[in-house]
This record gives C-alpha cells, sequence and structure tokens, in this order.
C-alpha cells in the first residue's frame, strides 16, 4: 500500500528493480538505484537532525540530486519545498523565510547568488551543495553561523541501508492526530494575486492521489515515458514524476533553451508522453517538426492556461496518432477537469469535466448551483484538496470553505476550494473557462502576481505610482508591460533612461518570465471613482501594446 510519497518509489524498485526510473541526457537510475540513493539523503537528513515536519528546501535545476532530494524529505518524516531554479536571491529569501527552512540543498551557483543575502535567512541551519568538492572551492565550514556542507561528502558518510522508517502521526494545529496520508508532504509556492507568494500545503495522500487520478485517465504504464519539460517546483511539472514513478515508468528531465531541443529529446528517448503549457506549444507548432521522429508519442497534454483551437489543430495534424488531453487544474486542488480526446471535435473550447476522484460545481455568489450556461464560480471538492496556505489563516478562510451540502461527497470532504475562475456548464455538463476573478498574469505557464512586480519597480526612488498589466499575446498567453509615473517629469529622451534602469534593476531582483517586455511612462495614471488607480481603464488602453 501506499501511503508516503517516497513508496511511489519503493514499491516499483521492489516490483521492477531493474527498469530505469529517471533519466538525464546518456546517465540513467534503475528503481533500485534511485531508491538506495533516497534512503541514503534520508540518512543524511537525519545526521543533520532533521525532525519530523522540518521543511527542506531544494534550490536546484531539474537533475537527479533535484529528485532524490525531494523524495528522501518523505522518507525521512520531512517536508520538501521545491524552488523555482530562476527565481532570484529576493525571492528565494521570502520562500525561506515564510515557511521556515532549516536545510537548503543547492548548487555553488545559486549559492553564490544568495550569499549577501544569507545572514537574513535566519531560519537555515544547513545548506547541503550538491558539486562542491576540493577542486572547485576552498573549504568552508560555516559562513554566518550556517553549516555547509558537500553532498558527496554526506552521502558516502550515510551509506547504510536505511529500512523503512517509522511514521508517527503528526499533530495538527488543532491538536488532533493525522493519519500518516493526511500530514504535510510538500509546500509548493504559487503567486496570489495580490502580495507575496504563498505556500501551498500538499498532503502525501494529495501528491499520491493525484498521481493515481492522472494515471487512470491517461492509462500510463511502466512502458511509458514521459518527458519532464516543466519544472518541478509547479505541481504540473511535480506530477509527471509522481505519475511515471508510480506506474513503474521512465521520466526523462530536460531543461531546454530552444522548442527544437523538446522535439529532439522525444524522438532520441521515444518519448511516448508529453506535458506542456500554451507558450510551449505555440513555439513548438513553429519548429520543422519534418526533421525529428515522433511517432513514439501516443499522446500531450495541456494546462496552466487555455490552449487556443489553431494550436491544437496544428499539433493534431503534427501528430496525428498522438492523444491530446486538455486540463485544467489549481495547486490548491491539484488538476480539476480534463477533457477526453473523444471529445476534441465535439466540445471544441471546453475544460472538459472533474477528473477521477474529484467533484466539480459552478456556484453563485449565494451558494447555490448554477443553470445550464449560467456563469458561476469553480469549485473543486474531494480528496484531492489541497491543506490550504502555509501559515496564512485569513487566506486560507478566504479560499478553502466548508463543502456545499449539495455536493455529492459532502460528508466526506468537509473542505470545497473555491477557484476564483468564473466557468459554465452545457447541457452535458462540460465546462468552459471565462474568466479569472483575480489579476494574476499568467505569462509563459507562470502565474505572476502584479504587486509583486510592482514593489520591486518602486525600490527606485523617482517612480511615483507603477500599474503591472498582462497584456494578450500571442507566443506568451500575456505579455506583461509596467505603467508608471514619476515624481518630477523629465524629458523623453531621459525616460528612454529611465525605462533601460527599470529593465536592468527588474532583471536583478526578478525571475526573467516576471521582468516586464515594455515600459510605459506617463504623466499621471487614471483613477476610478473611489480613488484608486484604474487598472481595468489602463488594460482596455494598453491590450494590443505587446502585438
Amino acid at each position: 500500500m501506499t501511503t508516503l510519497v517516497h513508496q511511489l518509489i519503493s514499491n516499483s524498485a521492489k516490483k521492477t528493480p531493474n527498469s530505469i526510473a529517471l533519466q538525464q541526457k546518456d546517465q540513467q537510475l534503475t528503481y533500485q538505484e534511485l531508491n538506495s540513493h533516497i534512503s541514503s539523503v534520508a540518512n543524511v537528513y537525519k545526521s543533520l537532525n532533521v525532525k519530523a515536519g522540518d521543511r527542506i528546501g531544494i534550490y536546484l535545476a531539474k537533475n537527479f540530486y533535484n529528485v532524490e532530494a525531494m523524495f528522501a524529505c518523505s522518507q525521512a518524516n520531512a517536508v520538501f519545498v521545491p524552488i523555482n531554479p530562476v527565481l532570484k536571491a529576493p525571492q528565494v529569501q521570502h520562500i525561506i523565510n515564510d515557511c521556515q527552512i532549516s536545510v537548503l540543498v543547492t548548487n555553488i551557483a545559486r549559492f553564490t547568488a544568495l550569499q549577501e543575502i544569507l545572514i537574513a535567512l535566519k531560519s537555515i541551519k544547513h545548506i547541503i551543495i550538491t558539486d562542491l568538492n576540493d577542486n572547485n572551492i576552498k573549504k568552508v565550514d560555516s559562513i554566518d553561523g550556517v553549516k555547509i556542507h558537500c553532498w558527496r561528502n554526506l552521502a558516502q558518510q550515510n551509506t547504510t541501508d536505511t529500512h523503512e522508517l517509522t511514521t508517527q502521526g503528526l499533530t495538527s494545529n488543532n491538536s488532533t492526530i493525522l493519519a500518516p496520508s493526511e500530514q504535510l508532504a510538500a509546500i509548493l509556492y504559487s503567486s496570489g494575486s495580490t502580495g507575496k507568494p504563498k505556500g501551498i500545503m500538499l498532503s502525501h495522500k494529495n501528491l499520491i492521489l493525484g498521481a493515481q487520478s492522472v494515471s487512470k485517465y491517461l492509462e500510463n504504464t511502466e512502458e511509458d515515458r514521459l518527458l519532464a519539460v516543466l519544472p518541478l517546483s509547479f505541481d504540473y511539472g511535480l506530477n509527471q514524476l509522481t505519475t511515471m514513478f508510480l506506474v513503474g515508468g521512465r521520466c526523462v528531465l530536460l531543461d531546454y533553451l530552444f522548442a527544437n531541443d523538446v522535439l529532439k529529446a522525444v524522438a532520441k528517448y521515444k518519448i511516448t508522453g508529453l506535458a506542456g503549457v500554451p507558450p510551449l506549444w505555440a513555439q513548438l507548432i513553429k519548429t520543422k517538426w519534418h526533421e525529428y521522429s515522433t511517432q513514439s508519442l501516443r499522446y500531450f497534454t495541456n494546462s496552466g492556461g487555455v490552449l487556443p483551437v489553431v494550436v491544437i489543430k496544428q499539433l493534431r495534424s503534427y501528430l496525428p496518432q498522438a492523444k491530446p488531453y486538455l486540463m485544467y487544474g489549481l495547486t490548491e486542488a491539484f488538476r480539476s477537469t480534463y477533457l477526453s480526446p473523444d471529445e476534441i471535435d465535439n466540445k471544441t473550447g471546453s475544460m472538459g469535466k472533474a477528473i477521477p476522484n474529484a467533484e466539480v460545481l459552478v456556484l453563485r455568489p449565494d451558494g447555490s448551483e448554477c443553470e445550464v450556461n449560467e456563469v458561476g464560480e469553480l469549485v473543486h471538492i474531494g480528496p484531492l484538496v489541497s491543506l490550504g496556505y502555509w501559515q496564512n489563516i485569513e487566506a486560507t478562510k478566504q479560499r478553502f470553505k466548508a463543502t456545499p451540502s449539495l455536493a455529492i461527497n459532502c460528508e466526506k470532504s468537509p473542505l470545497a476550494v473555491y477557484s476564483g475562475d468564473f466557468v459554465k456548464r452545457d447541457a452535458d455538463g462540460f465546462l468552459y473557462f471565462i474568466a479569472r476573478q483575480d489579476e494574476m498574469i499568467k505569462t509563459s505557464g507562470y502565474r505572476v502576481s502584479p504587486s509583486e512586480v510592482e514593489e520591486v519597480i518602486l525600490q527606485q526612488a523617482n517612480i511615483n505610482e507603477v500599474v503591472v498589466l498582462g497584456i494578450q499575446d500571442k507566443e506568451l498567453g500575456q505579455a506583461i508591460i509596467a505603467v508608471l509615473s514619476l515624481l518630477d517629469n523629465s524629458p523623453l529622451d531621459e525616460n528612454k533612461v529611465i525605462e533601460r534602469t527599470l529593465q536592468q534593476h527588474c532583471s536583478l531582483s526578478l525571475a526573467n518570465y516576471m521582468v516586464p517586455k515594455k515600459f510605459i511612462i506617463l504623466d499621471s495614471l487614471p483613477k476610478n471613482a473611489n480613488g484608486k488607480l484604474d487598472r481595468n481603464l489602463l488594460k482596455q488602453q494598453y491590450d494590443n501594446t505587446s502585438q
């Protein structure tokens, strides 16, 4: 029985020990090898006095170290916090301090970038550096009170076999004893519509049941080979691992620079399943498919935004043998719906129906159910609903509420998550996305909080007001622009200098996908009747700016 996340691997290791679990370029790990490595890393954590429930941050590119560090947390009763490797020091600092990470696993390059803020990371006790050795850095035992460790040395010291660790029930905030599967397994950070990213708490049950649900309708088997192109800090990217580990298949890790790198990998590794977000698919349809053999693909999936009909049509022409699965989800409840390939032509533009183990309702503000084709808020019910936001009671209360009495699983699922997305349901029960309730920007498959970008821009002394907007863009889904006013009016030539300065400042403080593509300087920004900045008016005015 699979109760804890690492058992996805240990169970497959018992069934097919010599099957390939992970591959990166020409390096491979069998399930037996991966399971052994995870046991060693779990011992490393215990040697550092990691206790049940401690948070361990993994700030690495997509590689074997990353996967081993995450799943070893489960075996050591700790909680893994995957940190997107493209995030810059200020954003990493927020995540580390917000959930009080005690151990950070990273590499030399990222550690070097964090050194200037190391003293501000109050909770960090240990940093494990994966590529540290005597040849590339001077021997350092500690910096600012933080102990620095070499991954290789620690692993060699903890190579003894690890039997399955005893898992005791943990105590929740209300002092009740949680079953192992209900315990916190991971915290994934996702930007909210206002403020800094919030940590979404996922239980072992959330992650395991998510893998079971998706693998069921994708009909995954041990013969499958998935290409992991998405960040492992995304629930959608993480699910590529858990799905394959559940069925004993192979997951091929890929950090790509160009779209044709993806097609090269599909051909080289004979990939059977490929998951992507709309910007990736938009890039792929422009690639010379005739140069690559993609006959091995039996399906492709999309999530993270609506995939335009023209893109779906083009992909299907390139991949006539592959089934398309259009999926919708939110990290707070993993996946919520999917459109069966059999309905692609009949239900154009639909996000489908609820996935296995989920129930979805469309509700009015008063909690009553919407009629056919009436727009309402999508509410997700069932065991995939997460545990809420880390140490953010108010935000949790706003999104996680008592399950409506009209739900089929009302008694079994006490909490429902209100998505903040407006949808409608047709007479056949198929759902259609209408709009987001909040002002979140979705660019290149990422969700970006406007206020987080605005906060960085306002760090410049000469900025008066700023509004960050997401504008329709064929390539990115939405492109980010910043509309601002200055404290002192400047000549046009000087404005160009200011724009370049802002571009450089944002590039140093934000991940690349969060840096505005354009800065627009106005004499003043419009206000609404309440005296607030009129975002809607600005969005209407600049909606074609990025085209």
